[in-house]
């Protein structure tokens, strides 16, 4: 049974980034992977293209041919995947069994109210694929209250309307430190607890929000996103392989894959590591890790890994290839190989 992840999100949130690292990640851990351009815009991926939608169809020529302008040109881009779903659909089969990344476009339509991106992923499950939809939001919404509040409603509505297991996430968590303060811990926004309390922050960021007509309404959303009692993030930096590995270990956990069988020659060895639940980072060490002390954290991981390579004589005895850069804050590259007898048994898959 396939897994993949469907990567949604604004124009800006890391969605490319997000599968380039993830890619390089799950290749590094010993699970083999692919990913899927979804986006008929995206001429230049940084990620090795397994399919192409545009091989089958380009915003450019929709838009020469049709008059359209470019939002327009993707919402057509994608009826006109709906019509050709077999080719799609033969492109997946010479996958196999691989994991799939889905890189979609930035285009908020298309996973608020329009049809064809939902009913292509129906489709897919259909097929046999275990989906699990991931809606990326830059962490710099945090900084202003209307931001975060208008996040919070785009989305909610993406998760009614794609009506998938769903996880939110905020990105580029590690250059939060560097923005304005914040009047609340990080547990706050990802939890998305009492929004009443941010509402005369939101009065103080604009005049015009003070009249009793602005402040109704935005009594009504904290209360519509509270009733709903859906929306919660996870914090992701892209270049931090400990955070890359607790989003991985959720996502695993809402697909169903942690509960399946292996795929790579390192990957039961990998589920193994995911079932420790020391590896989940609790919400306190989210604001001490990423707020409060992050130098140190930077500096301590920084130290033991250096500390790792003296141990393996520099010579770290990995096969897999070097992640996205994170200055070093590595959990994986580097351990030296298991000695004797685990108790784990490795099944490597044919290629």
């Amino acid at each position: 049974m396939p897994f993949a992840q469907l990567v949604l999100g604004s124009p800006g949130s890391g969605k490319s980034t997000y599968c380039d690292g993830m890619h390089q990640f799950m290749g590094a851990i010993g699970r083999e992977c692919s990913v899927v351009n979804l986006d008929p815009a995206n001429d230049k991926t940084s990620y090795p293209c397994a399919l192409d939608i545009r091989d089958l169809i380009t915003l450019e020529e929709i838009m020469n041919d049709d008059q359209l302008g470019p939002n327009g040109g993707i919402l057509y881009a994608f009826e006109e995947l709906e019509n050709n779903m077999e080719w799609l659909e033969n492109g997946l089969k010479e996958l196999g069994d691989s994991y799939i990344l889905f890189d979609c476009p930035g285009q908020v339509e298309l996973y608020t109210h329009h049809n064809s991106l939902r009913n292509i992923f129906f489709k897919l499950q259909k097929m046999g694929y275990r989906l699990v939809a991931l809606h990326l939001s830059d962490s710099f919404c945090l900084t202003q209250p209307s931001l975060y509040i208008s996040n919070l409603l785009l989305t909610l509505r993406a998760m009614l309307q794609m009506d998938l297991p769903h996880i939110n996430v905020l990105t580029k968590i590690d250059k939060i430190s560097s923005y304005d303060p914040l009047p609340f811990n990080l547990d706050y926004y990802t939890e998305v607890q009492d929004l009443s309390y941010l509402l005369p922050y939101l009065e103080e960021e604009s005049p015009a929000m003070r009249s009793d007509k602005f402040r109704r309404l935005n009594e009504a959303v904290a209360n519509l996103v509270e009733n709903f009692a859906l929306v919660r993030f996870e914090v992701l930096a892209v270049e931090n392989k400990k955070s890359m590995m607790h989003l991985l270990r959720v996502i695993d956990r809402a697909g169903g894959y942690v509960f399946g069988g292996a795929e790579g020659a390192n990957d039961t060895v990998w589920q193994v590591a995911m079932r420790n639940e020391g590896s989940l980072m609790e919400v306190q060490d989210i604001q001490e890790r990423w707020v409060d002390a992050k130098e140190e954290y930077d500096a301590a991981e920084e130290k033991d890994w250096e500390e790792q390579r003296k141990r393996t004589g520099g010579d770290t005895g990995a096969t897999t290839p070097d992640l996205i850069p994170d200055e070093g804050d590595d959990e994986f590259d580097g351990m030296p190989p298991p000695v004797g007898d685990s108790g784990v048994k490795v099944v490597r898959k044919n290629q």
